[in-house]
């Protein structure tokens, strides 16, 4: 269960967004997802449910959110949540001085492998150790 890229939350809530001011960002992610291999974790899946179904102006319906949950389920590598990633999340939050589910986030794309993390919630370029960066 490898890709080379990891794709966090906002990803996925650009590309279902109905929102105008998101159609810059919703064609970039639209682009990533077609065109790059990715895996996901188990928690960025919730935190897209919570958000797409919380926040009104992205438009989404429960029937979409279930669509795109299954289908990235069935279609990429998702990986859950272990007490030794929930460890190493911590320890990535203390040394970096970042948030513990974004750290969460960097210690997942790390378990898979991945080479490249895309967020919006990290600092680009920024190397957290380990494969992603």
């Amino acid at each position: 269960m490898t890709a080379s890229n990891f794709f966090d939350t906002n990803v996925f809530l650009y590309v279902v967004s109905a929102a105008q001011e998101d159609a810059a960002k919703r064609a970039i992610a639209i682009k990533l997802i077609s065109e790059l291999d990715f895996a996901i974790s188990v928690q960025v899946m919730q935190e897209f449910a919570d958000v797409a179904l919380r926040k009104k102006r992205l438009g989404v319906t429960p029937e979409e959110v279930r669509a795109m949950l299954t289908e990235l389920s069935e279609s990429y590598p998702v990986l859950s949540p272990t007490p030794a990633l929930v460890i190493r999340a911590l320890e990535i939050s203390r040394r970096h001085q970042i948030r513990f589910y974004d750290s969460a986030i960097v210690a997942a794309a790390q378990e898979l492998g991945c080479s490249t993390l895309y967020s919006e919630d990290l600092n680009a370029g920024q190397d957290y150790g380990a494969s992603a960066s």
